[in-house]
């Protein structure tokens, strides 16, 4: 048996985070399932101490609609989880978010695939709760700890900040800031923000065309060799693990075949063996008993191969998509930043047309202050940029040194999978050795001992010899000299 101490990831420390208590509801003809989310004790019980201090700070400050810092219990369903993962990305752009279990459109209530959700939605939280740029966001602290008229009113975009002001959250992928708005205005009465984001998305998407169409150029920065030499690292380890995926289930599917195989094996000499009789039958039955064990070894085998290095190497696969989006983000913030750059340069050139014509003095005002707000914008679109592009080379880094771990965690379960395996599968062929042999020698006790047998054969030897002394060519001595 293998005595390779065993390995933890950071995720598995915390332990004080759990999604548990699956129950299913029906709502008209709409059926979905609940989970139960627990966090028991603080929260950063698996973080460094800079962390800890900055998240307990964190839980003391949180307000009246928010419950027990100390221990949490909401229900979430998925789409609530979808909501938590999607807000992250707008939160913390560049930043790389855990991937979520995938969507199923069929058996998607029965007792294995909610358990199997289940599990991956606790292991989701778990990494949020140790991710050094998600851990202390607050979206995250919504999530697990607000009460359900907060949670609900986040989630819908309503009036809602978790320190107590009025704030509209909209799912503008291009704008990650919040906009205040009065306690008392309804969101659809602030129609400023959604306008803006159509404005911006028209803009971004005639920048990307003229980008494409003439051979214009995005704006540069420093690191933009160094992030393209990311994403071409990024791409060969997509391609290449996808192929070490599909070679892993290969020998997965194998190893269930010959399970069966075994089984099939074990069931023919089990009949075989019915048909014979005495020793032979009795051998042939625990052939096939053996064989018969050793396809449930086989059949244990695959099952792990599959939980502990098919299942992590999928995994594996979603994070590295999970950096592509992060790559993504980067890019659009940078197209963002050329768009309000195109229009600032657009409106200075509209000003400068402008200043000091005769009688066209209040076009002008109007021109420096459209000037005014797209210098701002191309100010803050410059800093998000930034902001996002020194997150992502943080999470990259990041990313190669813990995933590099978790390959070598991955792969030493594997080769301790398989010495336990052969060790098991020797056991039991060494077992059934000494029984065979044990079988072939009753069945030579089945006729005289063999003792008796030499005994036996030792005397008529003696005897003929005797007789043999008182014959000369088969007649006796005395009339063979007659």
């Amino acid at each position: 048996m293998s005595t390779t101490p065993p390995k933890t990831r950071m995720e598995d420390l915390a332990t004080h985070i759990t999604v548990s208590d699956p129950v299913q509801h029906s709502e008209g003809i709409n059926k979905y399932t609940s989970y139960r989310v627990d966090v028991r004790g603080d929260i950063s019980s698996a973080n460094s101490g800079a962390q800890q201090n900055q998240q307990q700070q964190q839980q003391d400050s949180l307000p009246s609609n928010f419950q027990n810092a100390n221990h949490t219990a909401v229900l979430r369903r998925y789409s609530d989880f979808l909501w938590l993962y999607e807000r992250l990305h707008k939160e913390r752009g560049g930043a790389i978010v855990p991937p979520l279990p995938e969507k199923q459109a069929v058996a998607r209530f029965s007792a294995a695939f909610v358990e199997d959700r289940r599990s991956n939605l606790e292991l989701f939280l778990r990494r949020l709760s140790v991710h050094p740029e998600l851990s202390d966001s607050k979206c995250l602290q919504t999530f697990l700890r607000a009460d359900d008229p907060t949670f609900h009113a986040a989630k819908s975009g309503a009036n809602w900040d978790p320190d107590g002001s009025s704030t509209d959250y909209h799912n503008n992928a291009n704008n990650d800031d919040v906009s205040l708005m009065s306690p008392n205005m309804p969101s659809n009465l602030n129609p400023k923000k959604k306008k803006d984001g159509i404005k911006q998305w028209f803009a971004e998407t005639k920048t990307h065309i003229l980008i494409n169409s003439v051979g214009g150029d995005l704006v540069k920065s420093p690191d933009d060799d160094l992030f393209e030499e990311i994403e071409r690292y990024i791409q060969n380890l997509d391609n290449q693990m996808k192929h070490v995926l599909q070679q892993t289930s290969a020998l997965v599917r194998k190893g269930k075949e010959i399970a069966n195989g075994m089984f099939e094996f074990g069931l023919a000499f089990s009949l075989l063996g019915q048909s014979e009789e005495d020793g032979l039958g009795v051998a042939l039955g625990k052939m096939g008993n053996t064989a018969d064990r050793l396809s449930v070894i086989s059949a244990e085998q695959a099952e792990g191969e599959e939980r502990d290095f098919e299942a992590p190497l999928r995994d594996y696969i979603r994070t590295i998509h999970a950096v592509k989006l992060a790559l993504n983000k980067r890019a659009e913030k940078r197209l963002t930043y050329t768009t309000c750059l195109a229009e600032l340069n657009q409106k200075q050139i509209n000003c400068d047309r402008l200043r000091g014509v005769p009688g066209r003095e209040d076009k002008s005002y109007h021109a420096n202050l459209s000037l005014q707000r797209a210098s701002e914008a191309a100010d803050t679109a410059r800093e998000e940029f930034t902001t996002v592009s020194q997150r992502l080379l943080r999470e990259v880094d990041r990313f190669k040194r813990e995933k590099a771990d978790d390959m070598r965690i991955t792969v030493m379960d594997y080769i301790n999978l398989q010495i336990d395996y052969n060790t098991k599968m020797e056991q039991v062929w060494g077992k059934l050795v000494p029984e065979l042999e044990r079988i072939q020698t009753g069945d030579t006790q089945s006729g005289p001992p063999p003792a008796a047998v030499a005994a036996s054969a030792g005397a008529n030897a003696n005897a003929n010899a005797v007789a043999a002394e008182g014959t000369v060519g088969g007649q006796p001595a005395g009339d063979a000299f007659m």
